[in-house]
């Protein structure tokens, strides 16, 4: 899953925060968009998983 690019890229938010570079923090932000994308498609990929064992087990009770 992408907890370790949430983590870093809040590390790096953080980073950029302290020390004023606003680069830094772009950084981080972009790190930690990755990990909750990651997520996202993680959690799609479950449903879709679930979704098409729903339709084989119809397909089957109904053949």
């Amino acid at each position: 899953m992408g907890i370790m690019d949430k983590i870093s890229g809040r590390a790096k938010k953080a980073a950029g925060d302290v020390t004023g570079d606003a680069s830094l923090r772009r950084e981080g932000r972009r790190e930690e968009r990755k990990g909750e994308a990651k997520d996202e498609l993680a959690n799609a990929q479950e449903r879709a998983g679930a979704k098409a064992d729903e339709v084989a087990d119809l397909e089957r009770k109904t053949s």
